[in-house]
């Protein structure tokens, strides 16, 4: 895959508004999809985007590429201008996915908090946290650049984390994102509210033990951990609005 990269204005607002697509293909537009990965990224810089990155998507259980789901792929672009992510629904764009996908979930977000970088930029500005951002749903995206010598203590680490994502109250969608089919590796989820990503990330042993030992393991060269606030959710993925 050929990710998108973000604009050499790397100065970001306290409060853009950030749009993730997911599209599901049938096998026979894998191709297609995969040749696309190239292009989107850079049509949405063109439309006013700030930062972009064209995603592959997998189960997230190993982050390893036995997870890559070939059927569903992804945009992420940070906007200053709510205008121009709208405008940009009507490019060409989302047109070209929706001859080849039979589904699209489309999310909207503004970001509450995020620490750490992306290809060296900080593609969600610095929001500061406040308390009345606790109501509502919530979404969160991390993302690592793990260093290759790692890989394999990284990989080995995943699996009880991943379980454990799956069986905590509250969570309505857990995506695996990626770059590349190794080193490169995030996940997308969505919460019903604040609470229920708190009590995973600080309450749930298997996710405090990884925390716990990354300092100490040195497994990223890069590291990024962002909460948004939901503000519009649209279409399906895998047949499910979450």
């Amino acid at each position: 895959m050929n990710p998108g990269t973000p604009s050499g204005d790397r100065r970001a607002p306290q409060t853009p508004l950030v749009t993730l697509h997911l599209w599901g293909v049938p096998r026979r537009a894998v191709p297609a999809a995969i040749a696309r990965m190239a292009l989107d990224g850079r049509a949405a810089r063109a439309a006013g985007a700030r930062f972009t990155k064209s995603l592959g998507t997998g189960d997230g259980r190993t982050f390893t590429p036995r997870d890559a789901d070939p059927l569903h792929w992804g945009l992420l672009a940070t906007w200053d201008d709510p205008a121009a992510a709208a405008a940009f629904e009507e490019t060409a764009v989302p047109r070209a996915w929706s001859r080849l996908a039979h589904e699209r979930l489309t999310v909207v977000l503004r970001p509450l908090s995020s620490r750490g970088s992306w290809s060296g930029a900080e593609p969600f500005g610095t929001p500061v946290p406040r308390r009345a951002d606790a109501d509502g749903p919530v979404a969160s995206i991390t993302r690592a650049r793990i260093k290759t010598l790692k890989n394999p203590r990284f990989w080995r680490s995943v699996p009880p984390v991943s379980t454990d994502l799956r069986a905590v109250e509250g969570l309505r969608l857990a995506v695996g994102i990626g770059e590349a089919p190794v080193g490169l590796q995030g996940t997308f989820s969505l919460w019903t509210g604040a609470s229920a990503l708190k009590a995973f990330a600080y309450g749930r042993a298997a996710h405090t033990d990884v925390i716990a030992r990354t300092p100490v393991e040195d497994w990223y060269a890069e590291e990024l951990f962002a909460r948004f606030a939901v503000e519009e959710i649209s279409g399906t993925y895998r047949g499910v609005t979450p």
